[in-house]
């Protein structure tokens, strides 16, 4: 039988998805918890995510694109869109990606001849940052990706956005699981592959091996007979970085790229942050039209009339033409990392287009029964909840905070993200965290020190973190402190009872032989009459020959002082196994 096709946009609420489907909300939820994504039903998924899901459920159904939407064209695919007859040739979009420490912003410092590397907390790029450069009389635009891999999210955006992606691997270091990583997002994406080897100047660097690294990965080097072109480059020593140019613009010739410099623009966020006194400033990528200044622009559900328009370097422009990475404000609210980039040609057209994505992801609440809400209330009824507040620099830091967060969740332990947003932590946070006792991540950012002084009288954490890792670390622990002990047991030894001298309501006295290990005081014994459990016993006094002992062996007789909950008739014959139990910390 031919499966149903269902055609929605590139994103859609999870509310609006099972609607779609025609199944509860909570089913759906519970699909994307145990493939590790914790969703709402208003948050947004997108195709990808929800067609694997769709699949899991094994749904006789098929999802497919609203391709007819301009505003809902999925970025990755590039080739779907047919240029006009005068489009002009554009500069290259080169994503720099690979494994953490392995030179990725060290190269792009090479290329631009300027430090970028040294602002960046712990030498790890934490943001997706857009440069160009001209390389004769050719440009060249440049996205450094981050390289930690909590930053997945961010990287797999930059690939998105590019026609030719550098891997970068160190000489000295090979193939590692983001450079893994990488090259199946540079794959996905349909981008041209060049690998620059890095840190070729070091003693200790080791070509054929990095090669060999590489061809296990999937990419063999030309030179091996594949066709994956393999620079040897130094960021340090500027050695094989005018080759690397060159490649990147025959590469642009052989693909001829180009893009619409006339009509309306359209682009997709790589960046937004709130900047003191201009509001929400929004860094984005132009991929076709013409971007001037003010033009009305929306951004998933936001809109505003661009104030201020500035190349990468903060340069003032008029305008931006394809492959152009911008910076912009004017904007009535701080757009999603990700978001679509359109213009409007009225504001009061930017307005109805923003509401109406605002309308669409707000939509999956009303889809949501009692009977739904019941189910998820049972489903976590075992959860333990952390609840925390995240504060971070820019848009993208905190999508990958969140996203990495959820990672960390099992069937146990949840982080409730109670609220977040971009800037420093405020008293309003600290308000919102004493009365439902929060804990306060802050990413690249702080809170003044009154915020501080009032958290103190509070109570409320404020943890302060510069580095992603540190701040996952930092959660991973406060979670594992919530699990429950595991329980470990440990056989000692086995008994056969020859005598009973006394029994009372709490106390057996006996007596008899160790068949199996050893007993001693202060373990517990399990009492069987044949193969029936009879209870369970703790051992109070050892004695052996009318002395106390610390230990009787196998083959030896003893007595036995035991307390027992409940009163138990134990007879000649039953047998005692002994064991001690140990709880073990568990960690995630």
């Amino acid at each position: 039988m031919e499966k149903k096709v269902i055609i929605i946009e590139n994103m859609i609420t999870v509310g609006d998805l099972a609607t779609k489907l025609d199944i509860p909300v909570s089913n759906l939820i519970g699909e994307l918890f145990k493939n590790g994504i914790m969703t709402t039903v208003n948050q947004l998924i997108d195709f990808d995510t929800a067609e694997i899901i769709v699949s899991e459920l094994k749904l006789e159904v098929k999802l497919s694109r609203n391709n007819d939407n301009e505003e809902s064209e999925d970025t990755s695919q590039k080739s779907e869109r047919h240029t006009a007859e005068t489009a002009e040739v554009r500069p290259p979009v080169v994503a720099v990606m690979g494994h953490v420490d392995h030179g990725k912003t060290s190269l792009l410092d090479a290329i631009l001849n300027q430090k970028v590397v040294s602002g960046e907390a712990g030498g790890i790029t934490q943001h997706i940052s857009a440069y160009q450069t001209t390389h004769g009389d050719r440009k060249i635009t440049l996205l450094d990706t981050p390289g930690h891999e909590a930053f997945s999210a961010l990287r797999q955006h930059g690939a998105r956005l590019t026609d030719v992606v550098i891997i970068v691997v160190a000489a000295d270091d090979g193939v590692k699981p983001q450079t893994v990583e990488a090259i199946k997002f540079a794959q996905s994406a349909k981008a041209k592959i060049i690998v620059a080897l890095n840190k070729i100047d070091k003693p200790e660097a080791d070509a054929n091996r990095a090669k060999q690294s590489l061809a296990e990965a999937g990419l063999m080097p030309e030179d091996w007979g594949g066709d994956t072109t393999i620079v040897e480059v130094s960021a340090k020593t500027k050695q094989g970085i005018e080759q690397l140019l060159d490649l990147i613009i025959l590469m642009a010739d052989i693909e001829e790229l180009k893009g619409d410099i006339e009509g309306l623009a359209e682009g997709i966020v790589i960046e937004a942050h709130l900047e003191q006194g201009k509001g929400a400033t929004v860094s984005a990528m132009i991929e076709h039209g013409r971007l001037e200044k003010a033009n009305f622009v929306v951004i998933g559900t936001t809109y505003g009339k661009i104030r201020t328009l500035e190349d990468w370097s903060g340069v003032p422009i008029v305008f931006a033409g394809p492959s152009t990475p911008v910076k912009m404000t004017g904007f009535k609210e701080l757009p999603q990392f990700g978001d679509r980039v359109t213009v409007a040609a009225s504001e009061k057209e930017a307005r109805e287009r923003a509401d109406s994505a605002k309308d669409k992801a707000v939509k999956g609440r009303l889809n949501m029964t009692s009977n739904d809400l019941l189910g998820l209330i049972n489903k976590n009824a075992q959860l333990k909840e952390v609840p925390i507040i995240i504060k971070a620099d820019v848009q993208g830091s905190l999508t990958s905070i969140s996203d990495s967060l959820r990672l960390l969740e099992n069937q146990e332990l949840k982080m409730q993200i109670i609220g977040s947003g971009i800037g420093g932590v405020s008293e309003s946070d600290v308000q919102m965290a004493s009365t439902s006792g929060a804990l306060i991540y802050a990413f690249n950012t702080s809170a003044q020190s009154a915020v501080k002084k009032l958290a103190e009288r509070e109570g409320v954490s404020i943890r302060e973190f510069k580095v992603i890792y540190e701040l996952l670390d930092d959660a991973k622990e406060v979670l594992s402190a919530l699990l429950e002990p595991e329980i470990v047991e440990t056989d000692i030894g086995k008994l056969v009872i020859k005598g009973v001298f006394r029994t009372t309501k709490d106390e057996i006295i006996c007596g008899g032989e160790v068949t199996k290990g050893k007993v001693e005081p202060g373990i517990k014994a399990r009492v069987f009459r044949d193969k029936e459990l009879l209870g369970e016993v703790d051992v109070v006094k050892v004695q052996r020959q009318q002395s106390e002992a610390k230990e009787v062996f196998e083959g030896e007789m003893c007595g036995l002082s035991l307390n027992t909950s409940k009163k138990m008739l134990i007879e000649e014959g039953d047998k005692l196994e002994f064991y001690k139990s140990e709880e073990i910390q568990r960690t995630l």
